[in-house]
């Protein structure tokens, strides 16, 4: 059986990044786009990222051109405005599918593993939202309406509790 750590993504940079590389982090990933009404998430997805990367978060955001042709930049283009808006310092990765028959594996492990509503495995629009524990187990899937700062309180949780996990 699969996990999240199985699979590896090219990073906004350009290099293949193993998630591996993320294994006993409590993982938030993120399907985005520069263009959408929820683009401003990205400063709640900052601020949980500023709160708890040292905690044992990671953000890792996905940039997607499938709903409204709202990520229609270049990866160089996408990292500037990320940078450059939002101030950004989560670990960002190429653009990418995440429906279809060129959907990312991750992606499509991700949906497999928190379907949506009605058992619904498509993603329905950017900023759709999975929460990794650290061991690996997708733990929830939250909607592009969900704001960040309404996921804290579960990004506590998993990080106190991958923490206290560390010292036993």
């Amino acid at each position: 059986m699969a996990n999240i750590y199985d699979f590896s993504a090219q990073t906004i940079k350009g290099q293949e990044r193993p998630l591996e590389d993320y294994r006993g982090k409590v993982l938030l990933v993120v399907n985005t786009a520069s263009k959408c009404g929820f683009t401003p998430q990205y400063e709640g997805l900052e601020a949980l990222y500023k709160t708890y990367a040292g905690k044992g978060l990671e953000i890792l955001g996905f940039p997607c051109n499938q709903f409204g042709q709202q990520e229609k930049g270049d990866n160089q283009s996408i990292d500037s405005f990320c940078q450059l808006n939002y101030g950004v310092s989560f670990p960002m990765f190429a653009k990418i599918d995440v429906n279809g028959e060129n959907a990312h594996p991750v992606f499509n492990y991700l949906k497999s593993e928190a379907p949506g509503v009605l058992g619904t495995k498509s993603i329905k629009w950017n900023f759709t939202k999975f929460l990794i524990d650290h061991n690996g187990r997708v733990i929830k899937r939250f909607a592009p309406l969900t704001p960040p700062e309404k996921i804290e309180q579960t990004i506590k949780v998993l990080v106190d509790v991958r923490n206290q996990d560390a010292k036993n």
